[in-house]
């Protein structure tokens, strides 16, 4: 298949090109190497996707929900038809296993674009009765909206902003991370291939310059980030300078609690899921790992037992379960937050450097004994690093765990089941887990509170962040007034 893509832009509904642009070099994770270049947008690229999403909004938005979502189930069946090849772009985008991006991709792409499609034809008001009169309510979309992807789910992200924007009617202007490049132009290509009108769904490349215009543009009704606290504060104060709706998926230092009694090949496996799964490049992981007492040696023994069994290498083997890091910036910024655990005094238990090879790699790394004032245990790593904190009792935890900026996500792993629903609600986080963790189905709302975020992807929450409701008062008798 052809990895370097057809051009940099996808605008209405065809493939754009414009070489005046900042090159910006796609490298291979694995190797090093690069493997494409496209081109930021100039601003004459930037004024065409947002003039073309314009004009098509108003077309998109008078058919209806049956057929657009007609459309964005055709485009979930093809993305499946292709999930092999698309999992092979993702794997070169982001240098993620083949085994993984397999299954957890486009496939969940896909998902959301089935599920949003279903949902497209139903999206009704309500008839209020008021006496002889009544209320009527609808349900509009907002206009032009603007998502920003992250580099560690490039597809995923592309159809989980769209999926919900299309539903209800919007046009929308992706620009994904300059990192990871090339997967949301192939959902764009799908999109149209599947019957979207051309200038609904744009991509334009660049950085955070060409994301800035965006987000200003008085154009643009809506903008949608997934990425870093200090950057979403920065979109989300531009954003609301001129009073756009905004959605805010950003980072985490989520807590992952193991009771005594939690049986500990499950929360061991946990763990894992929530700190090594995509060499740890996900946000909602909970990477401060509160082990009681009581289990704490015989936790930490089966787990270095398990990270022992990680098969590091080639990503297009699919034998391969643990690859490289993004970017070479990003391991060596996970290499900096390493030294600082060790220096700090945490307990290296395995991993702690670089694995001797070609590519960005970096051991999967448990760090034991840390302490909650450790930066290791304050600050988003946002690789391969896992912190285990000890603790004796349930308010103890819980009030450490909260002690932080971040609310994404928290865990609890235990077989007591009033301990368990009591622990997750009093964790201030907005995706939780009870006995598993990291799961993250269409269905579910997904999103943090506190610096974690604004509102919420996914699920019929969804809907709401994508939508404005009008509401009609109908008199039906005669009007009153003072004079």
């Amino acid at each position: 298949m052809q990895i370097g893509p057809i051009a940099s832009h996808f605008i209405d509904g065809q493939y754009v090109e414009d070489k005046s642009g900042t090159p910006i070099p796609v490298i291979y994770a694995a190797s090093g190497e690069q493997i494409a270049t496209v081109y930021a947008a100039t601003p004459a690229i930037v004024e065409q996707a947002l003039e073309s999403a314009r004009k098509a909004q108003k077309i998109w938005a008078k058919m209806t929900g049956t057929e657009r979502g007609r459309i964005m189930r055709r485009a979930a069946d093809i993305m499946r038809e292709r999930n092999y090849d698309l999992s092979v772009l993702e794997t070169y985008d982001t240098g993620k296993p083949l085994q993984e991006t397999l299954v957890a991709d486009a496939t969940s792409g896909a998902d959301s674009l089935e599920y949003f499609g279903g949902l497209a034809g139903s999206l009704t008001g309500e008839h209020i009765p008021m006496g002889e009169d009544w209320v009527y309510t609808m349900r509009e979309p907002l206009g032009v909206c603007v998502g920003i992807g992250a580099w560690n789910y490039p597809t995923q992200i592309a159809c989980w902003k769209a999926a919900p924007a299309l539903a209800c009617g919007n046009a929308m202007v992706f620009k994904p991370s300059e990192t990871t490049p090339l997967c949301a132009l192939k959902v764009a290509e799908i999109l149209h291939e599947a019957g979207l009108p051309a200038g609904v769904y744009n991509v334009v490349q660049g950085m955070g310059e060409v994301g800035g215009a965006l987000v200003t543009d008085p154009r643009v009704d809506k903008v949608s980030l997934t990425g870093s606290v200090p950057t979403g504060k920065k979109v989300y104060a531009a954003a609301a300078a001129d009073m756009k709706h905004v959605t805010m998926e950003l980072g985490g230092k989520s807590p992952l609690v193991i009771f005594d009694d939690a049986d500990v090949e499950n929360a061991v496996g946990g763990a894992i899921n929530g700190n090594f799964y995509s060499s740890g490049q996900v946000c909602s992981n909970g990477t401060r790992v509160f082990v009681q007492k009581g289990i704490k040696e015989a936790f930490l023994k089966r787990l270095a037992e398990r990270v022992g069994n990680a098969v590091i290498g080639d990503p297009m083997d699919e034998a391969v379960n643990f690859g490289p890091m993004v970017s070479e910036n990003q391991m060596n910024i996970v290499l900096g937050y390493m030294e600082k655990g060790k220096a700090e005094g945490a307990r290296l238990i395995c991993g702690g450097g670089r694995v001797d090879k070609e590519g960005w790699y970096l051991e999967p790394t448990v760090f034991a004994d840390v302490t909650d004032d450790m930066t290791i245990a304050r600050e988003e790593i946002f690789g391969p690093v896992m912190s285990v904190l000890d603790f004796n009792t349930e308010e103890e935890v819980i009030a450490r765990a909260n002690d932080t900026e971040f609310g994404l996500s928290a865990g609890v792993f235990t077989n007591d089941l009033s301990r368990a629903h009591r622990v997750i609600g009093a964790l201030e986080a907005g995706s939780c887990f009870i006995n598993s963790y990291n799961d993250a189905p269409v269905e579910a709302p997904f999103g943090g509170v506190k610096a974690s975020g604004v509102g919420r992807e996914n699920s019929k929450e969804a809907i709401k962040h994508f939508s404005q409701v009008k509401s009609v008062y109908v008199r039906m008798g005669d009007v009153e007034a003072a004079f």
